[in-house]
């Protein structure tokens, strides 16, 4: 943890970049810890290297058998316990994991899915980014693209994994995959949508903000 901001009912964490299997067991660690009641809710936020995460039941198939960026090394390929489908995370991606008390929070997973989208709705809102939610698939959407990917899963009512935000992620990378079932292409990015370059702490900050509201 390299910095922290303390709230009543809720903590935010900076792991900074970190590799995905490290933040993986730093998660599930905090996991534990929050279902002994050991700690209260808390969210890390973390940009991760390259790689490609896939949830239960995913058919591998949605791997595609091409290499996303030219000259570029293989990409790994990690198995989690998320719903969802295959992924991407890499730079210029912010990755948020709440460890929250779904029931205090919400009552229910699927109110809990709702609110973490209209958290990432109201990050993006400064940028001048009108998102909002699509009733087929989970993610927020901006302009009939996604934005952002939501993969939450629950243990003993005490969420993990989380949200994907593209501030400035190159999205070739998710050329090599359907992105939760869906066509490469849907992906999009702040940087894209505003034509701006945005700073990756900047919406780290937002982000914070809003979580502590």
């Amino acid at each position: 943890m390299t910095m922290g901001t303390t709230a009543t009912a809720l903590q935010v964490f900076d792991w900074g970049h970190l590799g995905y299997r490290e933040a993986h067991a730093r998660q599930l660690e905090a996991l534990s810890r929050r279902i002994a009641n050991e700690i209260g809710d808390t969210v890390f936020v973390v940009e991760h290297p390259h790689v490609y995460t896939y949830g239960r039941g995913t058919d591998i198939s949605q791997l595609l058998p091409v290499t996303p960026v030219e000259s570029n090394s293989p990409v790994e390929l990690i198995s989690v316990e998320r719903g969802g489908g295959i992924t991407y995370h890499g730079p210029g991606q912010l990755v948020a994991y709440p460890i929250i008390d779904v029931r205090k929070k919400t009552g229910d997973l699927h109110k809990f899915l709702r609110w973490v989208e209209d958290v990432i709705i109201r990050t993006i809102a400064p940028w001048g980014l009108d998102g909002g939610h699509d009733a087929d698939h989970s993610g927020v959407w901006v302009q009939g693209r996604k934005i952002a990917s939501i993969g939450v899963a629950v243990r003993q009512w005490i969420s993990y994994h989380g949200i994907a935000l593209n501030v400035s992620t190159d999205l070739r990378y998710f050329g090599a995959i359907h992105p939760c079932g869906l066509p490469p292409e849907v992906m999009t990015s702040m940087k894209l949508l505003t034509g701006k370059k945005i700073s990756l702490d900047d919406v780290k900050k937002r982000l914070t903000e809003v979580l502590l509201q």
